[in-house]
């Protein structure tokens, strides 16, 4: 893309919004470069990693990165064997962590099942090197201070260095009781590197010792004791052998990361680029923005399309379209109307979907593959500067016109503004001309009414016009395709109270055929408003009657379930009853023809009894219920044999069958008991195997006491261990999904130890910093098993 147009259209705003998102350099780097492009691939992927970062902030989750510096320079010094300080060190583990944290995050929406279009991919290609990491957290903290746990040797220097320290102030604070009156302040101070007393000069005799320095007015001696000088001399000792130990530490760890310099900056890199996708998603998220569709054939369809540096609650959302039978739109209005926005939000839209960002417009919208776009849009200039703005105009369409391609955008501005009218229309029209030839998408505004016609006439050109309110006089910044713009100017006169009759002096200089044009315009353009008001209300009947649609098929559903249970129901009462007269009937039937029997003659013929009970068995009404699962359910339970685990219900007790006595009566096995039990009075049970006597269960129970977050500020390290284990114990019983400890940042010392606690917790499934905006690296977020 010429770099130009990027200016005019003020990409550059985009991405100082999309700054704000960013806490990598690596990540501000990589936006500093990005610049449309015009490989669809190129573009997919980018808004496919878009997308990604999208879907995880739907999801109430976050690519959570914290500041990383670039630490190419760090890598450079290591390349000619030279030794790191600790604040670099500190940096370099700050993107260990960050890749540890990343990978694990994103292996937990794996284990979630969430689908990503490519960001898996990205985290691939890290390379975690945590025995390093590890090894640097032990040794630097955040700050670059190099922590006790480097090393024993350091450690032992510093616990030696601490009880002497100890035993001089000690030693000092009791000169500064017993000797107060004899010191100019009753404190301890320090002169090069040792504690001493602020003496009165006139004292120093009472003191004896060293003199390390005197005040400017000559009245306090900086006196070393002499019962302390053994004991600083000791200090200073400790203090040389601090660095020597320190140096011999980063020099080893400078050693120990050396042969992964290429790991680490592309890890780095890698940072960078998540850090960018997130932020793309944060911005997209911000101002409403969707994921537009590709067209390699450059049909630009954006739905609602609104200027994204404008503030949502003032712009005006228009549908553009461009490409097809619109290779050339010609947008007519009044100043002020909207002309130079409308194009501009094509322009920038258009930038903004080819690096890979979501565009403000509807779902549904569509952007083309341009190998460029050109625009010549400048503000309107005084009478004055017509001359030089007519010509710088030239300037830039000819270097626009020498260019193009069928592949390019054109948007141009007041086309042939700055010259005699009759003139700058001829010419604007032959400049479109010539664009047509090449076969580039145009999209132009103009005043001049000559173009209208153009626009009319010529094959795949269209006219547009900026919507104008004639009863309020004002603009309605609304897009109407198709119908170009009319002349206001003497209504709008007539209308501000200018005598009638200049009004009907100028409609009288106009000739005819432009009265019935403009006349023409205002009835299309009244037709097309009327039109959008119908489209809008039927849209807003048809979504009420979907809704309402929606509403009777559920209600219907649920009077067809009803019915359904219903007409089941009372079959199954037709049966019993049905059921309860044909047992009634077959004994009565019995007994006739026991009676018949007996007598020896046949009162009632045979068939004449079947015939009877056929009609007895008609009355039954058979209901399907194959398919009704509460019921197969319940066979299952009732379907026993020998050895089955059941339930006595009456007794609540479980047991097992050990042989079935009769038809209605099984014996039980309850414990050391053996038990006759009613068929009726039992229910099969499952039983898993490691538990096929006894069943303990265990219940997690919410408590209402415990707080979701632990804070450990303030506490001692061995203490804040012990309440970090008894909390996890807690909080996994309580059921909590996740939890946060507030560790502080300080020395880093909470820090370390809650994290190698983690580390080793089979109660952890992941962790990691909180989110920059909720404590950074002072807490970390704990999820459970």
């Amino acid at each position: 893309m010429n770099e130009k147009v990027l200016s005019t259209l003020e990409y550059e705003k985009i991405k100082q919004a999309i700054s704000g998102y960013l806490s990598t350099q690596n990540g501000k780097k990589e936006l500093e470069e990005l610049k449309p492009v015009d490989n669809p691939r190129t573009i997919e992927m980018w808004l496919d990693e878009t997308d990604d970062g999208a879907h995880i902030l739907r999801l109430d989750k976050e690519i959570s990165i914290q500041k990383l510096e670039d630490v190419t320079p760090y890598m450079k010094r290591l390349s000619i064997n030279a030794s790191l300080n600790g604040t670099e060190l500190s940096k370099i583990n700050k993107i260990l962590k960050a890749t540890t944290y990343l990978v694990r995050f994103f292996n937990g929406l794996k284990d979630d099942k969430v689908l990503l279009k490519r960001i898996y991919k990205i985290i691939n290609e890290f390379q975690t090197v945590p025995t390093i990491s590890r090894r640097l957290s032990d040794s630097i903290d955040d700050d670059g201070r190099i922590l006790n746990t480097a090393s024993k040797e350091l450690n032992s220097i510093r616990r030696r260095m601490e009880v002497v320290k100890s035993e001089i102030r000690s030693i000092m604070n009791k000169y500064t009781q017993k000797y107060s009156s004899d010191l100019t302040d009753p404190i301890v101070t320090i002169r090069e590197d040792r504690m001493v007393l602020p003496v009165k000069a006139e004292k120093k005799n009472k003191f004896g010792g060293i003199v390390h320095d005197r005040s400017s007015s000559g009245q306090t001696l900086y006196i070393e004791p002499a019962s302390t000088v053994g004991l600083n001399t000791e200090l200073r000792e400790k203090q040389i052998e601090e660095r020597h130990e320190e140096r011999r530490i980063l020099a080893e760890l400078s050693d120990l990361i050396r042969p992964y310099q290429t790991e680490i900056i592309n890890n780095a890199k890698l940072l960078g680029h998540l850090d960018l996708i997130n932020a793309k998603a944060k911005y997209a998220r911000a101002v409403e923005a969707t994921r537009p569709a590709i067209s390699v054939e450059n049909k630009v369809y954006l739905k609602k399309a609104r200027h994204p540096l404008i503030s949502m609650d003032k712009v005006v959302a228009n549908d553009l379209y461009i490409g097809e039978d619109n290779k050339a739109v010609i947008i007519t209005g009044p100043n002020t109307g909207g002309k130079t926005i409308t194009i501009k939000t094509i322009g920038l839209l258009q930038l903004m979907g080819q690096s890979g960002l979501f565009v403000t417009a509807n779902e549904g919208s569509t952007i083309g593959v341009f190998d460029n776009v050109y625009a010549d849009i400048g503000d309107e200039q005084s009478i004055e500067q017509n001359l030089s703005t007519f010509s710088s105009h030239m300037d830039n369409i000819v270097d626009i016109l020498n260019s193009i391609t069928k592949k390019s955008l054109i948007l141009l501005d007041e086309l042939g503004a700055g010259t005699d009218p009759k003139e700058g229309a001829a010419l604007a029209m032959s400049i479109l001309d010539k664009i047509g030839a090449v076969d580039s998408e145009v999209v132009a505004t103009t005043h001049y009414p000559e173009l209208k016609v153009y626009a009319y006439n010529r094959e795949k050109t269209v006219n547009a016009s900026m919507e104008f309110d004639s009863e309020t006089l004002q603009p309605t910044y609304h897009l109407l395709m198709g119908v170009p713009g009319q002349s206001n100017g003497l209504n709008i006169a007539s209308r501000l109270g200018l005598d009638s009759s200049i009004i009907d002096e100028a409609r009288s200089l106009v000739d005819q055929d432009s009265q019935d044009l403009n006349n023409m315009i205002v009835e299309l353009t009244d037709q097309t408003k009327r039109a959008r008001e119908e489209a809008d209300s039927l849209a807003e009947n048809l979504s009420a009657a979907q809704e309402i649609h929606s509403e009777l098929s559920e209600e219907f559903g649920k009077y067809q379930k009803q019915k359904d249970r219903l007409v089941t129901s009372a079959k199954e009462q037709a049966n019993e009853i049905a059921e309860s007269a044909k047992k009634k009937a077959n004994a009565i039937i019995k007994d006739l023809r026991k009676k018949q029997q007996a007598i020896g003659k046949v009162e009632v013929k045979e068939n004449e009894l079947i015939d009877a009970q056929g009609q007895l068995n008609a009355l039954r009404h058979d209901v399907d219920l194959t398919h009704n699962r509460v019921l197969k359910r319940a066979k299952a339970q009732h379907n026993f044999h020998k050895g089955d685990d059941v339930k006595v219900k009456s007794y609540g007790q479980r047991g097992v069958l050990v042989k079935k006595l009769d038809n209605n009566n099984w014996e039980v096995q309850l414990g050391i008991l053996k038990m006759k039990i009613p068929e009726s009075d039992l229910e099969k049970i499952k039983v898993d195997n490691d538990e096929k006597r006894f069943n303990t269960k265990v219940r997690r129970t919410s408590s209402s006491g415990l707080s979701t977050k632990l804070d450990l500020r303030g506490h001692r390290y061995e203490e804040a261990m012990h309440e970090v284990d008894q909390y996890l114990d807690s909080a996994v019983l309580a059921g909590y999904p996740s939890v946060t400890i507030i560790h502080g940042k300080g020395t880093g010392a909470l820090r370390e130890g809650v994290t190698k606690l983690l580390n080793k917790d089979r109660r952890v499934a992941s962790f990691g910093y909180s989110p920059a905006n909720a404590g950074g690296d002072g807490s970390t977020v704990v999820k459970l098993r």
